[in-house]
């Protein structure tokens, strides 16, 4: 029989070959390599039986997919390693993520972090016993017997749609449900890493048991996970709500779980950053709205948010009537457009807001600012005519980049979502709009990854995914074609023949969260912001008591030129009052004592370069000025 590899050549296999005699077949670098196989692009394990006419290609960890095979494949030798410490364990489910892989416990006794090293050496000896993973297919009754003692599996085989395939993979003496596929042999997984415990409730649901969840990562080789392991702990020290505490940003408190307080120099970083995006979309021709925080329950309704978004949503009474605190900007922003009649000659029609918006989510997965209850989102709606979408797009994704640029984010990945299964609209609105999007890419000569089928089920769009220093992406900006909102508020203009016609619906947004986007460059920066977001840009150090008023002179002078500084009183040495105001990130340090008072000068410190020696006021006051200027801004 004949099989077809991936770059179109046909390949000829005795009968009964597998996807390991593919590898082997090619070479044996590939099949040591090997963990996996799709099949007609589907993934499979690699002792799966091929087909005449095949389009087969071999898997391995240099590929998405592969590493997250090698990952799922870790899950279940951890969670073997976890039942052999504590026998009595109950496991329930453990995927592969984005950046290793977890494992949900009911656990017999309490455990801690000290237990994770015992699981860590129990998966060691799991990989030196080479130990094959072998899949089985099952009747649902013969599924029920093997898991009769495991009350999350069991749960899940009786959830099963009838008819559907049951299969378990055995490793050593573990037994798993599961779809696979898996790697050939747990020498193969040569790299393994257990690294924290947490919460989990069963399912998700808070109604549920609350679980143990063990987390890990694997990687295809020691020095990969050495430096992923690096990078954690870099992760660690430049953590956002460790950092945010150290330089006095913000907190949060148990009276309101999920919202984050701002402290005085927080709102310093959140104005500054809000200045600028202000200045930013004045000069792409936004026009800035608010709308309130609080609607009638008929507009959600209206949008759909009522009924698919309900839980999410805190409502309240007013005179009797419903109405909920919004957990989104677009209903609000239509009603505003719906306020007058439109002409054509009015497109394109810009309208951005910072809206401050609430969702309810659990609190098990609320984390600092990444995931809170109340955040600023930075949305803006764009309105206009079908042969002006391609052009807006354009504008769209130029102010993205612009944006990212500033903040240090160069490396940012794009991805287009297509039409999915379930959605509204024609096939060729769908076809026009996706297009727009792709040319629009295609103008600016962008590399983007494609998603077909993807996209919401109102419009296709772009997302964009900022890599930070550490090497981790983030998706926060976005754009969203919509033909769902016009059509449900019946939104309208007149065109140029006289009639009346449905918009098209730019949704965008840059930042997305504003509380999330800060903690992101916190991270980003590890708490080092640039001068012009600095929260304090420049301290005056008196050495001593006498030379205060003279460091008042000396900050009297920057705050006049609309610098933000401060001046450190405090009654320690000045190596101290140095090395705090280098914990706090400060960039400049002007330092002064009897010699500087006396000759009008100041000693500069200058954060990442150190003493740069004595320098007159002017010269020190222009220095500040200069590497404090905020960003550049072409109207």
């Amino acid at each position: 029989m004949k099989v077809i590899l991936p770059d179109g050549s046909e390949l000829a296999l005795p009968e009964g070959a597998t996807g390991m005699t593919v590898a082997e077949s090619i070479g044996p670098r590939l099949a040591k390599a090997a963990l996996g196989v799709t099949i007609n692009g589907e993934l499979k394990d690699l002792d799966t039986p091929l087909a005449d006419g095949d389009h087969v290609s071999v898997i391995t960890a240099q590929s998405e997919e592969g590493l997250s095979l090698l990952r799922h494949s870790a899950s279940h030798v951890m969670a073997e390693a976890v039942t052999r410490v504590f026998p009595d364990t109950k496991v329930a489910i453990g995927p592969s993520t984005k950046d290793g892989f977890y494992y949900d416990f009911d656990f017999p006794e309490p455990v801690s972090e000290e237990d994770l090293s015992r699981f860590q050496a129990e998966i060691e000896k799991s990989i030196k016993e080479t130990q094959s993973f072998q899949r089985e297919v099952v009747s649902r009754e013969e599924a029920l017997e093997l898991f009769e003692n495991e009350p999350y599996k069991l749960e899940l085989i009786r959830d099963l749609p009838e008819g559907e395939t049951i299969s378990i993979y055995r490793h050593g003496n573990f037994l798993d449900l599961c779809r696979g596929p898996h790697v050939p042999d747990t020498s193969r997984i040569p790299a393994v890493k257990v690294l924290s415990i947490a919460g989990a409730y069963w399912r998700g649901d808070s109604d549920n048991r609350m679980l143990t969840r063990i987390y890990g990562t694997a990687f295809p080789s020691r020095k990969e996970l050495e430096k992923h392991l690096e990078s954690l702990e870099l992760a660690k020290q430049r953590d956002h709500r460790k950092v945010g505490r150290e330089l006095d940003l913000f907190s949060f408190h148990d009276e309101a779980p999920g919202f984050p307080f701002f402290h005085p120099k927080g709102m310093v970083v959140v104005n500054t950053l809000l200045d600028y995006w202000r200045k930013e979309h004045i000069a792409a021709g936004y026009r800035e709205i608010k709308t309130p925080l609080i609607l009638d329950r008929s507009l959600w309704e209206r949008s759909g948010h009522w009924d698919n978004y309900k839980d999410n949503m805190y409502f309240t009474k007013i005179d009797n009537l419903d109405f909920a605190v919004k957990p989104m900007n677009c209903p609000g922003g239509i009603l505003i457009y719906r306020a007058a009649q439109h002409s054509y000659r009015e497109f394109p029609m810009r309208m951005a807001e910072l809206g401050l918006v609430h969702r309810h989510e659990l609190s098990g997965v609320l984390h600092g600012l990444f995931r809170v209850r109340a955040f600023t989102q930075d949305d803006a709606h764009v309105y206009c005519l079908p042969d002006q979408v391609e052009n807006e797009v354009v504008r769209v994704i130029e102010l993205v980049r612009r944006m990212y640029h500033t903040f240090g984010f160069d490396k940012v990945h794009m991805e287009l979502s297509t039409r999915p299964a379930k959605s509204i609209g024609t096939a060729e609105m769908w076809e026009r709009a996706e297009t727009a999007l792709a040319s629009a890419l295609g103008r600016l000569d962008l590399e983007y990854r494609l998603n077909p089928g993807d996209g919401a089920f109102y419009g296709p769009k772009i997302d964009f995914h900022i890599e930070d220093i550490m090497g981790r992406t983030w998706q926060c900006a976005t754009c969203q074609l919509d033909f769902a909102m016009p059509e449900r508020f019946e939104l309208e203009y007149i065109g140029e023949d006289n009639q009346r016609h449905r918009p098209v619906m730019l949704h965008r947004t840059v930042l997305g969260s504003i509380e999330r986007f800060l903690g992101i460059i916190i991270e980003h920066y590890g708490g080092a912001f640039p001068a012009w977001l600095a929260p304090v840009q420049a301290v005056a150090i008196p050495v001593a008591d006498r030379h205060i008023e003279y460091a008042h002179s000396v900050a009297a002078e920057l705050s006049a030129a609309d610098l933000r500084v401060e001046v450190d009183e405090r009654a320690e040495s000045v190596g101290r009052k140095i090395r705090d105001n280098e914990l706090l990130k400060v960039p400049f340090m002007l330092i002064v004592g009897d010699k500087e008072a006396a000759a009008g000068t100041v000693s500069m410190r200058a954060r990442g370069r150190g003493d740069l020696g004595a320098m007159s006021r002017d010269a020190a006051a222009k220095m500040v000025a200069d590497e404090s200027r905020a960003p550049r801004v072409d109207g």
